[in-house]
C-alpha cells in the first residue's frame, strides 16, 4: 500500500541523496494513477475517492474506490476486496453507508458498504448500467437513473429463412436525430429514466415513464416526496438539443412539475439544506459559439428566479450549497486555472484554492472535482505540472491544504519531469491579453538551443492550464519545448473571449497563436528554425489552417481534423449541433461560409510536410476528414503519410498503448525533419 502523506508540497519534491534521475518514458504511462471525485463524508471525517490506474495486459483503466482519514489516524485502503472496476460514490445522509456501482463483464450493479462492519451487498440485478445514485433524506430508499430500452422501427416484414441457412444480418434501422455517439458507437433505442430501489434491497421501481430522457443529477425535496431533475419533456424535444428543463416528479403519484421554461440548458438541481430553495446550473440560450454557465436560485416551487453568478464573467462548472443554506461552494474556470472558491447569495465570491485538475492524463485540458461536508471541510483533486491528480483537503478559508494522497510517488520521484512556465503576451490584431504555456525540455541546458512543439487545444471550446499531461511530458523527455496557447475562443477568459469565434473559425485564432510563438522565441533559448506544430480535433483544424497559412514549421501532425465543414457537418454523430451556433444556416444553405472556414480550401497552398492521424473509429471527425487531407497532399506531392489507429474513437489516446502510439508517431515525424 501506497504510504498516506500530509503536506505533501509536489513541487518540491527533491530525489533521494545520490539518486540518478531517469526521464519520463513510455511504458511509464502505465503505472501512471490518479484520484478523481473525492466525496467528504457527512462529518467530514472520511473521503472516498475513485484511483484511476492502467493495465498493462488488457490496456485499459482500472477504476476503484479507495477511503481515506481526514486526520492523522493514517487510514488509507480500498474500499472493498474486489477487483473490479467501481464508482459512483455516494455517502448516506448519516454516514454509516456508502452505496457505489460495480462494473464487471456481467454488467453493473448497484452495491453498499456498510462503515462499521466493512460488509458489501449487493442491491441489484439491472437490465442496463444505473448511474447517478442519490440517497433520500431518511436514508431509507436510493434513486438512479437507467436506460430503458426500445424496439426499432420494422420497415419491412422479411420471408422466413429455411433451417440452418446463413444469411446476412439484420438491417440496423433507425428514425432517430441522434442515434450514435463517438466511443460507443451505435446507441439501442431507449429513453433514460428514475427508478427507486430500498436502500435494504429489493425490486426496483421506475419512477418516470414516456418517450422522454430523465436523468442528470438527482436530488430529492427536504421531506423525501420528490425528486428533482433535468430533462426535456417538450414535444419537440428531439430538435432541442440545446435545452433541458428543471422538473421536480411525487415519487407517490408520479406528477411532474415543470419549475423552468425558457430556450437553454437549466441542468444540475441541487434542493437547498433548509429545503426552500433549488440551485440549478444554466442560460438562455442566444444561438451562438460559447456562453457561460451561470448559477441560478429559485425557490422550491419555481418561483423567484434569479442569477446567483452574473457579475462573473465565468462558467460555475459545479455548485454545492452551504450547510446554512446562505451560500455555495463553486468551481470555476480562470484565466487557464481551475478555482473553487465561495459564493454568497448576492454574488460576492471569495477565492479558496487555484490548482484543481490533474485528472485529463492525455493533455493539459482543465477539470477536477470537489465536495464539502456539513463542517465546511473542502476536498478536491489537487493538481501539478509534474504530477496527476491527488486527494487534497481544505479544513478551513485561509489555512493550507493538506495533500492526504501520493498516488504517484513510487514512480515519479525517481523521475526528471519538466516544468512549466506560464507565457503572457499581446495580440498583434487587437492588442488583446493572451496566454499560454511553455514547457521547457526535460534536461534543459541554458547553453543550449532547442527545438519547439507547438501544441494547439481541441474544443475549440475548451482550454489549457498548467496541468500534468503524460503527452507534453513525453515530448519534454525528447528534448523539445512545448508551446500549448489558449487562444481566442478558448474558455476560463470570458463569453466574449469564448465567442469571438462565432462564424470566424478558424480566424483570428490563428493569429494569436503566431504571436504566441513570436512571444517564447524571445526567450532565446529556441532554435527559430526549428519549429514544428500539432494538435487534435480543433486543434488538428489549427494545424491544418497554420500549414495552409505558413510555411514556417518544418513538419506538422494533424490530428483526427476536421478539413471540409460541408462534408464534417452531415457525418459526424453531434451533426445536428452546428447550424446557427457555429455557423449561420445549414451547409446547403450557406456553401461559400462553409468552405471558406475549411482547412481543404487552402490546401494548395501547404508544402509543410505533413503526417496526418486518425482513429478508424472516429464518429467525431469521420476518418473521411483525415483522408482528404492525406490524399489532397499525396496528389500535390507534398512529404506525407497516414497513421490511422485501429478501434480507436476520437479519444484516440484513451487506450495506455494508443496515447504511446500517438506520441512516438508524433515524434518520429518530427526527428525526421530536425536539424541533425
Amino acid at each position: 500500500m501506497k504510504q498516506l502523506i500530509f503536506i505533501f508540497l509536489l513541487t518540491m519534491a527533491l530525489p533521494l541523496s545520490g539518486q540518478i534521475e531517469s526521464k519520463f518514458d513510455y511504458l511509464d504511462v502505465f503505472q501512471l494513477e490518479y484520484a478523481n471525485q473525492p466525496l467528504l463524508s457527512p462529518n467530514g471525517a472520511y473521503i472516498i475517492y475513485e484511483r484511476t490506474g492502467f493495465d498493462i495486459m488488457k490496456d485499459g483503466t482500472k477504476k476503484a474506490l479507495w477511503i481515506v482519514s481526514t486526520d492523522e489516524k493514517g487510514t488509507h485502503h480500498k474500499l472493498t476486496s474486489r477487483e473490479v472496476n467501481e464508482g459512483g460514490a455516494q455517502w448516506s445522509p448519516n454516514g454509516d453507508r456508502i452505496a457505489f456501482v460495480s462494473k464487471t463483464e456481467e454488467g453493473s450493479e448497484i452495491y453498499v458498504y456498510w462503515t462499521a462492519t466493512g460488509n458489501v451487498a449487493r442491491l441489484t440485478q439491472l437490465e442496463q448500467s444505473p448511474s447517478n445514485l442519490a440517497w433520500s433524506p431518511d436514508g431509507k430508499q436510493i434513486a438512479f437513473t437507467m436506460t430503458v430500452k426500445e424496439k426499432p422501427p420494422v420497415l419491412a416484414k422479411m420471408p422466413e429463412k429455411p433451417k440452418g441457412a446463413k444469411w446476412a444480418d439484420t438491417p440496423r434501422i433507425t428514425d432517430r436525430l441522434k442515434h450514435e455517439a463517438d466511443g460507443s458507437g451505435y446507441i439501442d433505442p431507449g429513453f433514460t429514466h428514475i427508478f427507486l430501489i430500498p436502500a435494504e434491497g429489493g425490486s426496483p421501481r421506475q419512477v418516470t415513464s414516456g418517450a422522454f430522457n430523465h436523468g442528470g443529477n438527482l436530488s430529492w425535496s427536504k421531506k423525501g416526496h420528490k425528486i428533482f431533475f433535468s430533462g426535456n419533456r417538450n414535444p419537440n424535444w428531439e430538435y432541442e438539443f440545446r435545452n433541458s428543463e428543471v422538473y421536480a416528479i411525487d415519487i407517490s403519484t408520479g406528477q411532474f412539475e415543470t419549475l423552468t421554461d425558457r430556450q437553454g440548458p437549466d441542468d444540475e438541481p441541487k434542493v437547498s439544506p433548509d429545503g426552500t430553495m433549488i440551485a440549478y446550473l444554466g442560460y438562455e440560450d442566444k444561438v451562438q459559439a460559447y456562453q457561460v454557465m451561470q448559477l441560478q436560485v429559485m425557490d422550491v416551487n419555481g418561483t423567484q428566479k434569479r442569477v446567483i453568478s452574473k457579475t462573473l464573467d465565468r462558467d460555475i462548472t459545479t455548485a454545492e450549497w452551504a450547510a446554512d443554506s446562505k451560500g455555495f461552494y463553486v468551481q470555476y474556470n480562470d484565466w487557464g486555472l481551475t478555482k473553487i472558491g465561495y459564493m454568497d447569495l448576492n454574488g460576492k465570491l471569495t477565492e479558496y484554492v487555484d490548482n484543481v485538475g490533474g485528472t485529463s492524463l492525455g493533455r493539459p485540458y482543465s477539470g477536477g472535482s470537489f465536495s464539502v461536508s456539513q463542517t465546511g471541510k473542502i476536498t478536491y483533486t489537487i493538481s501539478y505540472p509534474n504530477r496527476p491528480a491527488d486527494v487534497a483537503l481544505l479544513e478551513k478559508p485561509n489555512a493550507k491544504p493538506k495533500v492526504l494522497t501520493a498516488l504517484n510517488e513510487d514512480l515519479l520521484q525517481h523521475k526528471k519531469m519538466a516544468s512549466v512556465k506560464e507565457v503572457r503576451y499581446k495580440s498583434s490584431v487587437d492588442g488583446r491579453d493572451l496566454q499560454g504555456w511553455l514547457m521547457y525540455p526535460t534536461h534543459f541546458d541554458e547553453n543550449k538551443k532547442y527545438p519547439l512543439i507547438v501544441e494547439n487545444h481541441g474544443g475549440p471550446i475548451l482550454n489549457y492550464g498548467p496541468f500534468f499531461s503524460a503527452e507534453l511530458q513525453l515530448f519534454a523527455a525528447q528534448g523539445y519545448f512545448v508551446f500549448f496557447p489558449n487562444p481566442r475562443g478558448s474558455t476560463s477568459y470570458g463569453e466574449e473571449f469564448g465567442n469571438l469565434l462565432f462564424n470566424n473559425y478558424p480566424g483570428e485564432d490563428y493569429n494569436d497563436v503566431m504571436d504566441g510563438v513570436d512571444e517564447v522565441l524571445k526567450i532565446g533559448k529556441i532554435n527559430s528554425e526549428e519549429l514544428f506544430v500539432t494538435g487534435g480535433s480543433a486543434g488538428g483544424i489549427m494545424t491544418a489552417w497554420i500549414i495552409g497559412k505558413t510555411h514556417r514549421f518544418k513538419a506538422a501532425v494533424v490530428v483526427k481534423p476536421v478539413m471540409n465543414w460541408i462534408s464534417k457537418t452531415l457525418t459526424a454523430d453531434n451533426y445536428f449541433g452546428y447550424a446557427d451556433s457555429r455557423y449561420p444556416g445549414q451547409p446547403w444553405e450557406n456553401f461559400e461560409n462553409y468552405w471558406k472556414f475549411s482547412p481543404i480550401s487552402l490546401v494548395g497552398n501547404v508544402e509543410t510536410p505533413t503526417m496526418v492521424m486518425v482513429g478508424m473509429n472516429d464518429l467525431r471527425t469521420p476518418p473521411s476528414e483525415a483522408k482528404q487531407l492525406y490524399h489532397a497532399l499525396k496528389l500535390r506531392k507534398i512529404e506525407t503519410v497516414l497513421v490511422e489507429i485501429p478501434e480507436a474513437s476520437h479519444g484516440i489516446a484513451n487506450r495506455p498503448s494508443n496515447l504511446i502510439t500517438k506520441v512516438a508517431h508524433i515524434l518520429a515525424w518530427f526527428d525526421k525533419y530536425k536539424d541533425k
